[in-house]
């Protein structure tokens, strides 16, 4: 089994064989810009480690993986066109870096060229893939609508925020880690359980990004600290704190909840002491837990060695193990 960091050094040479500068540039280049900003590789890692997992040479899902990692950083740039965000990944939005309309045409070439990417394999192979994708990529539109209807709706229930993150993010971690089981050619029920120990550990995965945008490390992050709180996201962390604090706390927080003011380090400052007086920072911390090992639980399900078992543990674990 090969190490994580090999199937992240196989993806990055393939990632530079295959997406090269072009005319006109001004449409590729914010496409190759944003690929190469580079993170950790999370999703199209998934991908080949599962097809190696399930006994295929991981190459062969090199394809699947581009594929993925292309439409999740198309969904970046129209997410951060969105939420009108300065930074990804420490660096430069491509908005900001081009403009608005060069950064909607790039995100629209890079969801094509991921579907196209589908047609090096073929048969039933290439249908299955096919029909995830598809299902995958609509499941994440459906999400940022949630998310931005979220913005202006007066009550949003715990349920329909878990909801909303599984969409926009937990499907396309458990689709990464099925793709690479459909290359292998797994049984239907280890696709299916592969799937679930993704979306488990997704949700884990979008709970601690929130957590991380309120108190995370700047240097660290990657991202703008306190972006959620600015644009006035109603995260489990705000709605957690709703539900817990006394009447006057929660009047306070819904109050900073409806200001934008030009210099926000004040309100950032002061909804973070609400999320911790209220309890709703440990209790984030809580659920994140909870998510996590209900993932783990899933592998016990998997028809493979205990030892690929443990891999996915550790790297999952990796995943959790970020900077506060």
């Amino acid at each position: 089994m090969h190490a994580v960091d090999r199937f992240r050094e196989d993806f990055d040479q393939f990632l530079s064989e295959r997406v090269k500068p072009r005319e006109p540039r001004n449409l590729y280049d914010p496409m190759i810009y944003i690929l190469n900003l580079g993170g950790k590789r999370v999703r199209p890692v998934l991908v080949l480690m599962a097809a190696e997992i399930f006994g295929s040479d991981h190459r062969k899902a090199l394809n699947a993986a581009l594929a993925i990692e292309t439409f999740h950083n198309f969904s970046l740039i129209h997410d951060d066109i969105m939420d009108a965000a300065p930074l990804r990944r420490g660096n430069t939005t491509v908005h900001e870096r081009w403009d608005i309309n060069t950064g909607i045409l790039s995100g629209d070439a890079m969801l094509i060229y991921a579907y196209r990417l589908f047609e090096s394999y073929t048969g039933e192979t290439f249908r299955e893939l096919a029909m995830l994708f598809s299902k995958t990529a609509i499941e994440v539109c459906e999400g940022q609508q949630y998310d931005i209807d979220f913005e202006t709706r007066e009550e949003v229930t715990i349920e329909e925020y878990i909801k909303m993150i599984e969409y926009k993010t937990a499907v396309l971690v458990g689709a990464s880690l099925k793709m690479g089981a459909i290359v292998a050619g797994a049984s239907q029920e280890d696709r299916n359980a592969i799937y679930e120990f993704g979306r488990l550990l997704g949700i884990a995965f979008q709970l601690q990004d929130d957590y991380l945008d309120a108190f995370g490390d700047p240097e660290t992050f990657g991202k703008q600290v306190g972006g959620d709180i600015i644009e006035n996201k109603k995260t489990f962390l705000y709605l957690t704190a709703l539900a817990r604090s006394q009447r006057e706390e929660a009047q306070q927080l819904e109050h900073l909840y409806s200001i934008s003011p030009r210099d926000a380090s004040g309100k950032i400052e002061a909804v973070k002491a609400l999320f911790e007086g209220s309890g709703a920072a440990e209790l984030t911390r809580q659920e994140i837990q909870k998510y996590t090992v209900k993932a783990f639980e899933v592998l016990k399900t998997l028809h493979i060695p205990e030892e690929k078992k443990e891999l996915l543990r550790k790297y999952g674990s990796s995943l959790m193990d970020r900077e506060v």
